[in-house]
């Protein structure tokens, strides 16, 4: 079995997110641990229900506490640009043109 050495991609390596994410995914640690630790799914079904390693969705659990002033800044942006585009949200038939 091969073994991965590197688990979490940051967005500075990255080609396909503006976030951490677990590599050859588009799975982010902030999703990771919004569905672990603040919703009602266990490690275990997250890495099922996603195709992934077990190892992977621990490694995003891990380094969303490693790095927690990292993770505060992906939330800061986040919330930024919802912000900057809450007036273009589409939430039913009556937002469409």
């Amino acid at each position: 079995m091969a073994t991965q050495t590197h688990w979490i991609v940051d967005d500075e390596e990255s080609a396909v997110h503006d976030e951490p994410h677990i590599a050859d995914s588009r799975i982010t640690v902030r999703a990771v641990h919004e569905w672990v630790e603040n919703g009602d799914l266990d490690p275990e079904a997250v890495a099922d229900r996603h195709n992934l390693d077990i190892a992977a969705v621990y490694h995003a659990l891990a380094y969303y506490h490693e790095h927690p002033e990292r993770m505060r800044e992906v939330e800061r942006e986040r919330e930024r640009t919802v912000e900057a585009n809450r007036d273009r949200a589409v939430t039913g038939p009556d937002d469409l043109e």
